[in-house]
This record gives structure tokens, C-alpha cells and sequence, in this order.
């Protein structure tokens, strides 16, 4: 009796639903006897516990968070991972109560990244015996990739630009670090260009950007103030030469009759203090804020791999 193919089901018509056109079911297979283990299933052969923390973008006493190896579809996925070679079933109950604690922190690190609207959190456990939990952002207003179909669309899409990517890796590394543990991903590097010569700057054109402007602008203004500087010191020293010229007249017709003016009083007085010396008023230092210091990003994100986990696992 020939195969009927079942009818496709109602969420192929979804709007989160990837595809279109002619859609066919396919036969469900017969159930075997014995399932197939999964990989590492055993500690020794497990790629999880064998993976050094260099292969992750954060790493505590207990836990681990890895991403892929290679930027993707959606703006940031990651995997949570138990340190310790434990199931889900099989955590020990101060590592249960983490877990929750965990996925609640890491969700919130990577909601509170640009662009990004809500994060799925998955866990089908089939690939991969070693517990590992799956968090996958969904962009903001892409109202289409709402909902069960997410990691396909993560597939489907076209990659982000990788810059973007491990910009975002690390900022969740540095938020989860916040709370503890150690940071592994660093932020990509800045890449500029000077020009080599001002030849190869005149080259470029005629055209001036905003800021060569601004430059030539404030040349203009220095070149002002240093005209009026000189007009100004000019007529200091025309005024001195009339100076000159009065004061022997003066001097010869003899100094004024009646007592001498009483001396001023010298409004720096013994009580104030002497000049130059520092008072209590003065702040007792200055200099970088306590804790402030400067970082410069510059290494690599290390290649991530995936452990041979995939959406099955």
C-alpha cells in the first residue's frame, strides 16, 4: 500500500515559520530497540571537560560560558556549562540552585546588549551528555523570528559583522564578571589609518573634510589675535617713551612742599600666609580616581569551538 503523506501541519503556516512553498512531511521512521550514546558520555572523552578555559568567554569556579566559533545570524549565542561533568538530572542540589541563578544573569547580559529584544533559553540535552544550556538573542522589532523557529532563522540569516560580534562578547564577559569569575573575551581592536606623507594628503582633493576646517579656521584666529597682540604692544611702548620724556621734568622742578603721604598699608599682612605656601584649604592630592586605571584591549578572542554541540544537543 503506497506511503500517504500526512498533511503539513498548521505552524508551516506561521509567519515565524522560515519556509515556503511546496512542503512535503516526511515519514516517520520505526523506533529502535536501543538508543545510540551521546557523545561524551563518560568523563575521559568528554570535549566539554577537556576544553581549557581558554576556549571560553567567561569562566568560575563552577560554571563556564562558550560561543561559537565563528560569528552568526543572530546578534549573540551562547552556551552555559556546568564545570563539573553533571546532567541536568544529575546536579548535585547546591549546583541546581546556581543553575537558576546563572540563567537568570546571563540572560539579563545578553537582553541588555543593542538591538536585542528577548532571549530564548534551550536545552534538548541529545547531542551532548555534559549539561549545556543554549541562550539565543532575538533582534529587536524582527517581529518574524518570534518564538519556537529562532534557531533556524540563526542558520538562515546572514552573519553580523564579526567586530560587532566580539564587541558583544565582551560586553556579556564583563557583565558577568561583575558578579565574579574571569573574563575572557576582549573587545576587537580599533583599526585607523594615518596618512603616510602630507603629499598623499594633498592628493586626496581639493575638497577640505569638517575638521581640516576647523584647522584652518582656527590658524585664521591665531594669526588675528597675534596682529592685535602687536598693535597692542606698540602702543604700550609709545606710552612708555611719554613717560620718559616727563619724568625729568619733573624731577627738576623738585619734589612737593608739606610732609611726606603716610605708607600704605600692606595688605599682605604677618598673619596671612606666605606666598606660594600651601594652606589647609588645599587639597591634600590629586591624580587618577581610586581603582581608575587604563586598559587597552588588543589581544584576540581565542578560536571558540563549538565541542560538537549542534541544535540537536
Amino acid at each position: 500500500m503506497p506511503h500517504t503523506p500526512a498533511p503539513v501541519p498548521d505552524f508551516a503556516r506561521w509567519p515565524s515559520f522560515p519556509f515556503e512553498g511546496d512542503l512535503r512531511v516526511k515519514q516517520l521512521d520505526d523506533p529502535v530497540d536501543a538508543e545510540p550514546p551521546r557523545k561524551g558520555e563518560g568523563a575521559g572523552e568528554c570535549t566539554s571537560c577537556n576544553a581549557p578555559d581558554d576556549a571560553y568567554i567567561w569562566v568560575s569556579e563552577r560554571w563556564r560560558v562558550r560561543a561559537m566559533d565563528r560569528p552568526t545570524g543572530l546578534p549573540m549565542v551562547l552556551i552555559l556549562e556546568s564545570r563539573s561533568h553533571f546532567d541536568l538530572g544529575d546536579l548535585p542540589n547546591l549546583l541546581a540552585a546556581e543553575l537558576g541563578v546563572m540563567t537568570v544573569r546571563l540572560e539579563r547580559a545578553i537582553r541588555s546588549l543593542d538591538g536585542v529584544a528577548r532571549v530564548h533559553v534551550n536545552r534538548w540535552g541529545d547531542g551532548s551528555a555534559h549539561l549545556h544550556l543554549w541562550f539565543l538573542a532575538r533582534p529587536y522589532g524582527q517581529l518574524q523570528l518570534r518564538g519556537t523557529f529562532l534557531s533556524l532563522w540563526d542558520s538562515i540569516l546572514p552573519p553580523i559583522p564579526e567586530s560587532r560580534w566580539r564587541e558583544n562578547l565582551a560586553m556579556v564577559a564583563a557583565w558577568l564578571a561583575e558578579f565574579g569569575g574571569r573574563p575572557l573575551a576582549a573587545p576587537p581592536r580599533i583599526e585607523w589609518q594615518a596618512p603616510s606623507s602630507l603629499r598623499e594628503q594633498a592628493s586626496a582633493g581639493p575638497s577640505r573634510s569638517s575638521d581640516e576646517e576647523q584647522i584652518a579656521a582656527s590658524s585664521q584666529q591665531a594669526v588675528g589675535n597675534q596682529a592685535v597682540g602687536n598693535q597692542v604692544k606698540e602702543g604700550r611702548t609709545s606710552l612708555v617713551a611719554a613717560v620718559d620724556e616727563v619724568e625729568p621734568a619733573r624731577s627738576a622742578s623738585g619734589p612737593p612742599a608739606g610732609p611726606p603721604p603716610a605708607a600704605a598699608a600692606d595688605p599682605r599682612s604677618a598673619e596671612s600666609p606666605a606666598e606660594g605656601r600651601p594652606t589647609d584649604r588645599q587639597p591634600a592630592g590629586s591624580g587618577w580616581p581610586a581603582g581608575g586605571q587604563m586598559h587597552q584591549g588588543g589581544q584576540q578572542i581565542p578560536e571558540v569551538q563549538a565541542a560538537g554541540l549542534d541544535r540537536e544537543g
